[in-house]
């Protein structure tokens, strides 16, 4: 078990390392002068032009300018915003409860109604099955936009149920009644998903011999959907629940636009409008720690839930 999680904390660190070496060139694919590209045709003082070369070292060579940017990084300094005018740290710590909240009540959602819709389809055959599918197929085929626009023009324009983009809910309560769109909106497809591999864990674990023995010696019904069935379902749902967390997490930049919700997304948006490089990378390189770390955690949790699993990936029956 030790070492397998040191395993893939050093695989961890591979793809991180990997990550920022990606990050960090992309400011310089640019054509013409990294300067100029960072300006953006923004009219610029010779003290501002040095101020620039100096905060991202482009006077030093290049393996030096990335080593001087990856130390910033390990000690929590992700440079400062052309754009904001202030530290890339503080500026991500501003908007990052409002993310937060907003993946965790979508990430609950998924789970509630992406289960739910799976463990129904696959227990009731005929008209709620093909109920499910039909709903869930059209969840997954439309895109977040198109829902957060749908969502806006019902239940905020015409029945005035939720508020509409923008405003400053205070208090946790009339945050998550403001996120209560944002968060269906984001969902939604994640749960169709969810649901469908639920459904399919479902009805192959129904016709298991161990799932027959249990019935033929007359074990209650609901009890072997909960010991027999659901349960040794769960591996697959979680491994590809884990996946759609981060998915979650990339995906909120086209939500909180949508709904003007300050956040990471929306930040991430505005910063590459306006090429404010420091933002867009420390973004980046984030996201794609935090995408690593939750498949870390999901692995982790996978062989504890179904045991047939053992920990370096095979199966025991």
């Amino acid at each position: 078990m030790t070492r397998y999680v040191l395993g893939r904390l050093a695989g961890l660190v591979a793809v991180l390392f990997v990550t920022s070496l990606v990050v960090f060139g992309t400011i310089h694919l640019a054509p013409g002068d990294p300067v100029s590209f960072l300006l953006h045709g923004r009219p610029a003082t010779p003290e501002t032009v040095a101020s620039l070369r100096s905060q991202y070292h482009l006077d030093d060579p290049l393996p030096t300018q990335y080593a001087k940017w990856l130390g910033g990084v390990l000690q929590g300094d992700f440079g400062r915003s052309a754009q904001y005018h202030q530290d890339v740290a503080s500026l991500i710590g501003s908007r990052l409860p409002g993310t937060a909240l907003l993946v965790g009540y979508a990430a609950l959602l998924v789970a509630v109604l992406g289960v739910s819709a799976g463990v129904l389809a696959a227990l009731r055959p005929g008209i709620a099955d093909r109920a499910v599918l039909l709903g869930t197929g059209i969840a997954t085929a439309t895109p977040s936009f198109v829902t957060a626009i749908a969502l806006i023009s019902l239940f905020s324009v015409q029945l005035g149920w939720f508020p509409g983009p923008g405003g400053t809910p205070e208090g946790l309560g009339e945050r998550l009644y403001h996120l209560t769109l944002p968060s269906f909106a984001l969902a939604l497809t994640f749960a169709g998903l969810l649901a469908r591999v639920t459904r399919s864990a479902m009805l192959d674990e129904s016709v298991r011999d161990h799932v027959e023995v249990a019935r033929a010696r007359g074990v209650p019904g609901r009890a072997v959907v909960r010991r027999h069935v659901l349960r040794n379902a769960l591996g697959p749902v979680v491994t590809v629940g884990g996946t759609m967390l981060a998915g979650l997490l990339i995906s909120t930049s086209i939500v909180e636009t949508a709904f003007d919700v300050s956040g990471i997304g929306s930040l991430l948006v505005q910063s590459v409008t306006a090429k404010d490089f420091a933002v867009v990378q420390a973004i980046t390189l984030l996201s794609v720690a935090a995408f690593v770390l939750v498949n870390l955690v999901v692995d982790l949790l996978v062989p504890l839930i179904d045991p047939r699993l053992s920990i370096n990936g095979e199966g025991t029956s």
